[in-house]
């Protein structure tokens, strides 16, 4: 612990009515560290919410009556299960339409092919002209081609008639049901959202300068909000080009979730530690002080405070360090302990460990221990 000699008087200031200044601020061997080389932990870290990729509306595909629709919020479902009905009176009664002119089609159809028989017994016969003939047979022609639009026609509406169902889209549970039975519906309006939660995704940006060093297939632990433990997935996909003005990649990653324990849109933080066997020169991360958008250290030099400005490079934050790419050498002594008031350029030397006294019962010790406070 720093023992403070001036602290009645200011640190490094000449008392008033004295003429010497005050004795310089002694710390503690434990107190100061020097820059030591060592290997750190690199982790990209990037965060967002959960995502189920497996989601799919359900939507009315004709316009009438919901009649029933039978699941609601939280119900499991399988692909192709009957959910609900939509009142398709309008669409039975054009399948009722397009019959009658398929068989009135048929009908003239019939007739006109009696017609091209009996004109050819009489062209060979030579009773009427080949003109007429060739009338007769052109007539036969459009009735046939009439037969084949009609059955087109009755072929559409009754497809119609079959979106009367409304089956489940994919296999999953119900997350929001958007119309309710008796409702009018239109096409293409929404009716219910399935999502599958076997399989969910975290999706985040990591740094160009990073993202170079992951590649799809490596362990990610992912800490989800609300649980305890992290879950383990795998990097399933890295974007292929940066994020315009960003600087940044996407990268996604892939969770199991048979259990489904986990639910869309719960905030998630994934991990990915790398191995870096490179020596770095580092301090603690105690030892830092942060000044606005910079970060500096104090220093003891030659029976002086120093106050350094460094620049950092990567934080082990597991081990407590941080590299220091400019600024330090390995000779330095540095301050691993924050103080509050000091100053630059004040007196101050090392001294050796010592066991602070411990005062008798019911008498105040003879000075205050020095504060300490987060810069």
């Amino acid at each position: 612990m720093c023992v403070w000699h001036a602290l009645e008087h200011g640190v490094g200031v000449t008392p008033k009515g004295k003429g010497k200044e005050a004795p310089p601020l002694e710390f503690q061997a434990s107190e100061l560290t020097s820059p030591s080389l060592a290997t750190l932990e690199n982790v990209v870290q990037f965060s967002g919410a959960l995502l189920a990729p497996d989601t799919a509306v359900l939507r009315s595909k004709a316009a009438g009556t919901l009649l029933t629709l039978n699941a609601k919020e939280g119900d499991h479902v399988k692909a192709g299960q009957l959910l609900g009905r939509v009142d398709m009176a309008e669409a039975a009664s054009r399948v009722t339409e397009r019959q009658a002119l398929l068989e009135l089609a048929r009908a003239q159809h019939a007739q006109a092919q009696r017609t091209l028989a009996s004109n050819q017994r009489l062209a060979d016969q030579q009773f009427i002209s080949s003109q007429a003939l060739d009338t007769s047979r052109s007539a036969e022609e459009t009735a046939r081609a009439q037969v084949q639009a009609a059955k087109a026609a009755l072929d559409s509406a009754q497809l119609g008639l079959r979106d009367a169902n409304l089956v489940a889209p994919l296999s999953g549970i119900v997350a929001k049901r958007q119309a309710l039975a008796g409702e009018k519906v239109s096409p293409e309006q929404p009716v219910l959202t399935v999502v599958n939660l076997q399989r969910l995704e975290l999706a985040g940006m990591v740094p160009t300068h990073e993202v170079s060093r992951l590649q799809t297939g490596m362990a990610v632990q992912v800490q989800v909000e609300g649980l305890a433990q992290p879950v383990a997935a795998r990097i399933s996909r890295i974007a292929p080009m940066a994020e315009a003005g960003t600087r940044s990649i996407g990268v996604t990653v892939e969770l199991a979730n048979a259990q489904e324990r986990l639910r869309a849109g719960q905030y998630a933080v994934a991990q990915v530690r790398l191995n870096d066997e490179t020596p770095r020169l580092t301090v603690p991360v105690s030892a830092l002080v942060s000044t606005g958008s910079e970060q500096q250290v104090w220093l003891l030099e030659q029976d002086k405070l120093v106050r350094r400005t460094v620049v950092l490079g990567r934080r082990d934050e597991r081990n407590g360090r941080v590299e220091v790419l400019q600024g330090l050498n390995p000779q330095h002594q540095v301050l691993v302990a924050r103080f509050e008031n000091l100053k630059d350029g004040a007196a101050a030397k090392k001294v050796a460990n010592v066991l602070p006294a411990v005062p008798a019962a019911g008498v105040a010790a003879a000075a205050p221990a020095a504060s300490r406070a987060a810069n």
